[in-house]
């Protein structure tokens, strides 16, 4: 089984990551801005990892030794409209969710490509794919992400490593509840409508994300990318439309 480093270890998506992969056998090394989060989870270590922290990554990659794969988790969210969203807030999407996966991924692929294996699952959205209102800034740093990783896996193929992009949509977790909101000017309407079909079309649950991570770990013949969840599937099936003049009038977008 592989030696697997996972960021953002402490809860939701990441926490849950930890147990499917322990249960299937590998080591896992759990990491998080507090290492006091991960006690009592099955791991051979836990290390304190800010991926916002250039020294606190080199830290922690040279702490946990040779490692088979990471798991890029570690992330947030913000809620708003491009109006309502602050330049700072922009700017922390992309320093935890693009630059903070981007510090980790650089700091283990050295050797990675000397020995000529290793695997990075990147944990990335629906949203990397597809934006929605009120999701700008979240989506912003998940498509940097999602570009970044589509380059990476041809770049290191020729290596023996292998990346994957796990896209999951709406997820249980305390993230979205726990997310700083930016209340939109009362002329914005489409950002509640969203919210809404999301709901009705299905919020999954964070073992479901953490159960296609380890299947990716585990089969050397997964797509690139792997959507996660029946609303993930449904925006992919009507994402044509988001190329019209006006897509929330188009036939596959009419139920939002």
């Amino acid at each position: 089984m592989a030696r697997v480093l996972i960021t953002g270890a402490s809860r939701g998506i990441g926490r849950a990551t930890v147990i499917a992969l322990a249960s299937r056998g590998h080591d896992v090394i759990a990491t998080a801005r507090n290492p006091q989060a991960l006690a009592g989870l099955p791991v051979s270590s836990a290390l304190q990892l800010d991926v916002t922290d250039q020294s606190s990554v080199d830290a922690a990659i040279a702490a946990a030794g040779e490692v088979d794969a990471v798991v890029s988790n570690a992330g947030a969210t913000v809620r708003g409209v491009v109006e309502a969203i602050p330049m700072s807030e922009f700017h922390r999407m992309m320093d935890l969710n693009f630059y903070g996966a981007l510090r980790v991924i650089k700091a283990v692929l050295p050797a990675m490509r000397a020995r000529g294996s290793g695997h990075v699952v990147f944990v990335s959205s629906i949203a990397g794919r597809i934006a929605i209102p009120g999701g700008s800034a979240y989506a912003a740093s998940k498509f940097a992400l999602e570009a970044t990783a589509e380059a990476l896996a041809m770049e290191t193929a020729t290596f023996g490593l292998r990346v994957n992009i796990i896209e999951p949509g709406p997820v249980a977790t305390d993230g979205p509840s726990s997310a700083a909101r930016y209340d939109s000017p009362s002329e914005y309407t489409t950002e509640s409508s969203v919210t809404n079909y999301l709901a009705a079309a299905g919020v999954i649950a964070a073992a479901e994300v953490a159960s296609a991570v380890a299947d990716a770990l585990g089969n050397r013949k997964t797509p690139l990318r792997v959507p996660v969840g029946q609303a993930a599937n449904q925006m992919l099936a009507a994402a044509p439309a988001a190329t019209t003049s006006d897509p929330f009038d188009s036939p596959p977008l009419k139920e939002f």
